[in-house]
């Protein structure tokens, strides 16, 4: 009888189902349960370092975003001219 290796196969598969397996919800719970740490800062910003800081922030993604837009536009171009000398 040639079947010996399926029926291995199938047991071991019936063997691999019946364990306990935890789902994901039981892991979130347990998660948010034992994290209820609240956050401490040492430092602490006034007003003023906060506006700096955003607007620094905006600045420097402004700079990002004309830098990938001169990027696209120049790849741009060249694929039409590509294009058009085909």
């Amino acid at each position: 009888m040639g079947f010996g290796g399926s029926v291995s196969a199938m047991i071991t598969s019936l063997k691999n189902n019946k364990r306990k397996r935890v789902s994901a919800f039981e892991k979130l719970e347990r998660f948010q349960k034992e994290n209820n740490d609240t956050l401490h800062f040492k430092k602490s910003a006034s007003k003023k370092q906060l506006e700096e800081i955003r607007i620094k922030t905006k600045r420097e993604n402004q700079i990002v975003w004309i830098k990938n837009l001169v990027f696209l536009v120049v790849i741009f171009s060249i694929l039409f001219y590509l294009i058009n000398l085909l």
